[in-house]
């Protein structure tokens, strides 16, 4: 009886169980929080990610990802083990932030431009904040302390980019992904990316404005499913403050953080932060706790992303046959190496 108790559709159950009772018991709270995730969809994510799913579903319609595709597969091979249409996911995810990154791998792994290996590869390290969260949220607005952002950046998207060369030797005795470790190599590669955007743009077939229409409507699907998840992690957290779960868990890191040494007011940004980004990032501002402890908190934070950008990436992963397993250990592994990157960077690029 136990164990079937145990199992995880059964906690599951549990959980959604005990979630309901607490939407009952505390229904304000539960008002008000639904309605600040709902603020951040519409205020922040959508002008910001909404764009950019459009002009992706619109570029890869027109060809262009081929076109660039055999222009930096020659970097990205030797580099991350991947074709050359992944260096377009890198620039687009890492300009525009998470879920980018994974809604433009999941577009190439439908395709067939990235095996399922590649896919999940790319994904692992293309899943990383925006330089304008990063630079103006976090660095100004939390921290208010603009020296603090060439740390950050270099500390999160360097780290990024060692994941991504760490990753390159993820499922390497795959039968799949080895036959294309070595394609040809042509002479005239411009001529031979044109041909391919030609190729790409007549299997296409779609006129301009039917490829509008349709990217217009995957992008406003997608912004739903997001936006449905913000506010959905937006009540989790307000519920399980309320109900102390959070508090005993802060409480639980308190007495690990003084095992290590850290300093225990960075147990709520921890907290925070593994449920959602932006709260990790505000409480690891206003901690108090030493600036290279709390910016070294600030880039696990962005790195691990949040269990709410998980959420999001795993619902977009669902749609291929990309694992979310691999994604989640390269999260772990990404806030880690961030963590360790800042404490290495903060003598050449701390603020002085």
């Amino acid at each position: 009886m136990i164990r079937a108790w145990l199992r995880p559709d059964a906690v599951v159950a549990w959980a959604t169980i005990g979630l309901c009772i607490l939407l009952v018991l505390f229904p304000a709270e539960a008002l008000q929080s639904s309605s600040r995730g709902l603020a951040v969809w519409w205020e922040v994510l959508f002008p910001a990610l909404f764009p950019f799913f459009v002009l992706s579903e619109m570029l890869l319609g027109f060809g262009i990802v081929h076109f660039l595709g055999k222009l930096l597969d020659p970097l990205m091979r030797p580099l991350f083990n991947l074709p050359g249409a992944g260096g377009f996911v890198v620039a687009m995810g890492y300009v525009s932030g998470y879920p980018v990154g994974a809604r433009l791998t999941s577009q190439l792994r439908e395709q067939q431009l990235v095996t399922r290996i590649e896919g999940e590869r790319l994904v692992a390290f293309t899943t990383t904040s925006d330089p304008i969260f990063l630079i103006g949220a976090v660095s100004i607005g939390f921290f208010h302390n603009a020296s603090l952002a060439p740390l950050l950046a270099a500390a999160h998207y360097g780290s990024g980019m060692l994941l991504g060369f760490l990753m390159r030797f993820h499922g390497r005795r795959d039968a799949a992904a080895a036959t294309r470790i070595r394609p040809h190599l042509p002479r005239n590669r411009l001529q031979e990316a044109f041909h391919a955007m030609h190729a790409a743009r007549l299997a296409d077939g779609r006129p301009f404005g039917r490829l509008l229409h349709d990217a217009i409507h995957s992008a406003l699907r997608l912004m739903i499913v997001v936006g449905g998840l913000v506010v959905f992690f937006s009540t989790i957290m307000e519920m399980l403050r309320q109900s102390g779960v959070l508090y005993s868990f802060s409480a639980l890191l308190q007495s690990m953080f003084s095992l290590l040494g850290l300093p225990k007011p960075l147990t709520d940004a921890v907290v925070f932060g593994l449920f959602e980004v932006t709260l990790g990032s505000r409480a690891a501002g206003e901690a108090g706790a030493g600036l290279i402890h709390q910016a070294a908190i600030a880039a696990w934070v962005l790195s691990w992303a949040g269990l709410s950008v998980h959420a999001q990436i795993a619902s977009i992963l669902s749609r291929t046959d990309l694992r979310y397993g691999p994604f989640i250990i390269s999260r772990f592994i990404h806030g880690i190496m961030a963590m360790l990157l800042v404490y290495v960077l903060w003598g050449m690029l701390g603020p002085q």
